[in-house]
């Protein structure tokens, strides 16, 4: 730990013991259904955006890592497809072996341009095959060096190298294991399906598909791109709405897609928009509380996550929250909603302690889901009063997500319009709904 995140650490001390006291009192009239003015709860204000300075790099994209695999991978070889949400002339990527058992050596590591650009955002698909744009694949170095072994619980950072990365299209990031290792970190449930090699050759530098028969449906490995020359990025972090759940596989419809690209049609800057969500998550405990294990595809809590897959993004900025509804689904029930609420109020104080923007989303309707009781979902309703009174203390801005997807002749059911299918999780419809819902101005 360095001294600047040892400092930080006593800040964040300091606000959350403030914010969290605030929350209480203001969640304690919640529970009789009146909102209450202490709401604001008192928290170190952001950096307005006039006085950060321009991040040397900023994420492009980004995968929160939630598992390891229950076997060893599907190859030696793993070709990534990935999409951008902004561009840039120098490109990095970050590896991790967050969740794995023994040091993972990663032998070859290439990042090159899809011949195929994906799913796009004028509607257009053309899904990658594994096949690279001639002439544009990069061998990565870390430190220099063409390999690098990554200790159980470590991530790595490879150094620049010179790509003219454009935004909206796909990427390859293909990773050669000389040994797999007994489990792989990935992103369960990514949307997007990615390639693999059957043999154990070295394939990262192919150009061609040709090796890449099987297709796998999981990030391996690789958690963030990186560019240079953008303002800065947005993370969005949650569960599985803002994974996408329901949203078309492999045409980007998640509503981070969504965010950059309502932002590449505006004045306001072109930040890149990492997608931080995990489907299952929540915010109070790890997945499969109290038995968790590392193959839990649901993750660690939000509370432990947050460093990595936030605070430590490149060129972060503003975090979007949107989660709490696994906490108040899934067993053992959180019924109190003052806990929920001072855990959103502890992520937002972290972050604010670094110099970010917070924006806090309202919980999304969800009657009609298996595990629906009304008992339960007052606990929505009252975290999402306090959200609402709160926009001016604990959060820089709200994000009305439950009133952007909701029936309005039912207002605890998501709309038709917006549901993809299981009363909890919104179609690509209801993606843009929530992009759209977001505060530009606050961002």
């Amino acid at each position: 730990m360095n001294v600047r995140r040892l400092l930080i650490g006593v800040v964040v001390a300091s606000i959350l013991s403030t914010t969290l006291t605030v929350t209480w009192m203001a969640l304690g009239p919640l529970r009789s259904g009146a909102p209450s003015p202490q709401a604001s709860a008192q928290a170190a204000p952001a950096l307005p955006p006039s006085t950060r300075p321009g991040p040397d790099f900023s994420t492009a994209w980004s995968a929160a890592p939630s598992s390891a695999s229950r076997t060893r991978p599907p190859g030696h070889t793993i070709r990534n497809v990935v999409h951008t949400t902004i561009g840039g002339p120098l490109v990095r990527v970050r590896l991790s072996n967050r969740f794995g058992a023994e040091p993972v050596r990663f032998g070859h590591v290439t990042v090159a341009l899809s011949a195929h650009s994906g799913g796009r955002r004028d509607g257009t698909m053309d899904p990658s095959d594994g096949t690279a744009f001639p002439g544009t694949l990069r061998d990565l170095t870390f430190d220099g060096r063409g390999s690098v072994t990554v200790p159980p619980g470590g991530d790595v950072l490879s150094d620049p190298a010179p790509l003219a990365v454009p935004a909206d299209t796909d990427l390859l990031v293909t990773v050669w294991t000389p040994v797999r290792p007994r489990a792989g970190t990935l992103h369960a449930e990514p949307k997007q399906k990615s390639l693999v090699s059957a043999d154990t050759v070295d394939r990262a530098g192919d150009e061609t598909a040709t090796a890449f028969r099987r297709g796998v449906w999981a990030w391996f490995y690789v958690t963030a791109v990186e560019v240079t020359g953008a303002p800065g990025t947005i993370v969005a972090f949650g569960d599985s709405i803002t994974n996408g759940a329901e949203s078309t596989p492999g045409r980007n419809r998640r509503w981070s897609d969504l965010l950059a690209a309502r932002l590449a049609t505006t004045p306001d800057p072109d930040y890149g928009v990492a997608n931080a969500g995990i489907s299952g998550n929540r915010i109070l405990l790890d997945a499969r509380y109290p038995r968790y294990r590392p193959t839990a595809v649901a993750g660690r809590s939000g509370r432990a996550r947050f460093a990595e897959d936030v605070l430590e993004r490149s060129g972060v900025r503003t975090v979007i929250l949107l989660a709490g509804i696994n906490d108040i689904m899934q067993a053992p029930r959180e019924t109190d909603p003052a806990r929920i609420a001072a855990g959103l109020a502890g992520l937002a104080a972290r972050a604010r302690a670094e110099g970010l923007r917070v924006i806090a989303g309202t919980i999304t309707p969800w009657e009609g889901y298996p595990g629906y009781t009304p008992a339960a979902d007052r606990v929505r309703q009252r975290v999402n009063s306090w959200i609402r009174s709160s926009a001016g203390g604990a959060f820089d801005g709200v994000a009305d997500f439950d009133r952007a997807l909701r029936d309005p002749f039912q207002p605890l059911r998501l709309s038709v319009r917006f549901d993809g299918g299981d009363h909890l999780h919104p179609n690509d419809a209801g993606m843009r709904a929530l992009a759209d819902a977001v505060p530009l101005d606050k961002l």
